[in-house]
């Protein structure tokens, strides 16, 4: 455990600015992957599909037309026309092959998905800067490579700073737990919140430190990258897992 510790001291508080400003932009680039997370990868290979189809329509239109006006005298070879076919029919077994690899992944993701059920429940780590506030506790840990001051910022889904804290950390691995209570004194509810941690290298200046959560499963959803767990309203990548605990 970490213990708070004053930030009157100049030092402290350009560390917790930067922590501040840290856990804005992780709440601002979760929000911007989230949203992007929507566009599927089998919606991109129909519509190049839809495209390719288009595209082929107006190239026959064109190949006939240009034969309908073609010199007699001169006649385009016939060797054109089967290479510009044979592109088109090269592009199409592309496009098809995409299609068959999304087919694939998303039949690998329902296994994973069916393997990653008995998973729910159980409590697990994670290196994220998205906190879950559960029942009221969120709590994560870091690792200091000196000791001294180290600031921690929290925002919400929306990038509004609710919690700030300044502590004193020991080298190596730290931990520290939220209440859910906002600066302001509010009991804030369950969900998902970003974190950010500022504090010094060896050479004393400042770096950012990286971010391990816990946080109980409650499901697992799927995306065009791939398996996210659940945690509440918090949703965390199934590769970033670091281990489990207890049921």
């Amino acid at each position: 455990m970490v213990s708070s510790v004053s930030t009157t001291s100049s030092g402290a508080t350009s560390l917790l600015s930067q922590a501040v400003s840290a856990a804005k932009s992780n709440a601002a680039s979760q929000t911007s992957s989230a949203a992007s997370s929507t566009s599927t990868a089998s919606s991109v290979a129909s519509a190049a599909l839809s495209s390719l189809a288009g595209n082929f329509n107006q190239f026959l239109t064109l190949l006939t037309t240009q034969l309908q006006h073609q010199d007699p005298s001169n006649p385009t070879s016939t060797d054109s026309f089967t290479s510009e076919l044979a592109q088109f029919a090269g592009v199409q077994q592309q496009v098809q092959t995409n299609t068959n690899l999304t087919s694939l992944i998303s039949a690998t993701q329902d296994t994973q998905m069916t393997s990653g059920i008995g998973l729910i429940g159980k409590t697990t780590t994670a290196t994220s800067s998205s906190l879950p506030l559960q029942n009221g506790n969120g709590s994560m840990s870091f690792t200091a490579a000196v000791a001294g001051p180290v600031a921690i910022a929290v925002t919400d889904s929306n990038g509004q700073v609710v919690k700030t804290d300044t502590v004193t950390a020991q080298v190596g691995v730290n931990s520290w737990s939220w209440d859910g209570v906002s600066d302001s004194g509010t009991k804030l509810s369950d969900g998902q919140y970003f974190v950010a941690v500022e504090g010094t290298d060896t050479s004393g200046s400042a770096t950012a430190l990286s971010t391990t959560v816990s946080g109980t499963v409650t499901g697992l959803t799927r995306t065009s990258s791939g398996l996210n767990v659940q945690m509440g309203d918090t949703s965390i990548a199934l590769s970033n897992l670091e281990g489990f605990s207890g049921t």
